[in-house]
């Protein structure tokens, strides 16, 4: 996995746009007053925020010197503002097909729900309880949709076969997947990994992990940068840990400001990180994610893999010729790296430790691989 892929889905009006352009630092999302304002996806990039990085510049600058070209590389997420949902989107209103194929495409999905009071901005949805149930019930809807299609497909064409064509295992997940879904059940939440492998082709939008976020009044959130104590709307809404409490309007401020002026004015409203670095937190904690780091004079740079990886996968990630040709990778945690004063040191102090093929590569490795062309 080279980056992480998000996709904000709310009803209209609920501050999808408005998280958006914060998350980006920049206005590219159009954010107005009425439904239907985004109506092509916006794809944006946001950086990872990693100290560690600043950390081993400094190591390395101090150990080897730094190239003319160096950069420093962070880890990305991919976040795309796809258009507000209405009740009735399964079947097409509201443009809900478009808006639902862009959603198919996505690692995981941000479900936004409005608990901020604004008689200004017309209010689409009812309560944060209610708006995420329409939100998901339309997903579950489309998925429904998706699965009695291909199952009287399959259906048709297995009138035929064999009793051991491999369809029809296919067929029986399929047929699970539909009960579990008309039984208002999300599929990643309730299914086994390797039977939502096997109905992988079928891009189901209940596959997909979620989180929710609750668009607050700033009010509501200071003090509470861990999460905080639930009011009566928040209270409908919260799913126990995959729900953030953010302010997209705070948000939106705390990214025309510079990093000085954002610490401050955090402190000042209670909290201790804006809550789009928490909402990227949770998003590599949600799908299971992990980075590990390479440095050199060249560059300083951050790699996204599935928490578990092996050696050769992590090298894939670099380049699919890292993967063919892995030998072995020199590991070592970030700390000591930085602690010892670089790779030489390190390796003098023996503290490097290398790695073979059934080796997994875990978050916070500064690693170097070792490959044949």
């Amino acid at each position: 996995m080279s980056s992480l892929f998000v996709g904000i889905v709310g009803l209209p009006n609920v501050g999808k746009s408005t998280l958006f352009n914060a998350l980006l630092k920049k206005q590219v999302a159009e954010a107005k007053n009425y439904p239907f304002t985004t109506i092509e996806p916006n794809v944006g990039v946001v950086e990872v925020p990693d100290p560690r990085l600043g950390a081993l510049k400094e190591t390395v600058e101090k150990s080897e010197g730094l190239s003319p070209g160096f950069k420093v590389i962070p880890a990305i997420v991919r976040f795309v503002d796809i258009a507000g949902l209405v009740k009735g989107a399964h079947k097409g209103e509201g443009l809900g097909n478009q808006f639902l194929s862009h959603i198919r495409e996505v690692d995981a999905i941000v479900f936004v729900v409005r608990d901020f009071k604004n008689p200004d901005i017309i209010q689409t949805g009812t309560s944060p309880k209610d708006d995420l149930e329409v939100l998901k019930d339309e997903l579950l809807l489309k998925d429904l949709e998706t699965l009695e299609k291909r199952i009287d497909s399959f259906n048709r064409e297995l009138k035929t076969a064999t009793q051991n064509d491999p369809r029809r295992k296919i067929l029986e997940t399929m047929e699970a997947a539909k009960k579990l879904i008309e039984e208002g059940k999300w599929l990643a939440d309730v299914m086994e990994a390797d039977d939502l492998e096997k109905i992988k082709e079928l891009s189901l939008l209940s596959a997909k992990k979620y989180m929710v976020v609750v668009n607050s009044d700033e009010s509501a959130l200071s003090g509470q940068a861990q999460g905080p104590t639930l009011a009566t709307g928040q209270s409908a809404v919260y799913e126990q840990g995959r729900t953030l409490f953010i302010s997209a309007k705070l948000e939106e401020e705390l990214s025309a400001l510079s990093d000085e002026e954002a610490v401050e004015y955090l402190k000042e409203v209670g909290l201790e990180e804006p809550g789009l670095v928490r909402l990227i937190k949770k998003g590599y904690e949600l799908l299971n994610l992990a980075t590990y780091l390479t440095a050199g004079p060249k560059e300083v740079r951050a790699w996204t893999i599935k928490v578990g990886s092996l050696a050769p996968q992590a090298a894939g990630v670099i380049h699919t010729d890292f993967e063919r040709g892995f030998i072995a990778a020199d590991v070592i945690d970030w700390r000591q790296f930085v602690d010892l004063g670089g790779w030489k040191a390190a390796r003098a102090a023996g503290k490097v430790l290398t790695i073979g093929k059934k080796d997994e590569v875990c978050d916070g490795m500064v690693v170097e691989f070792r490959f044949s062309v």
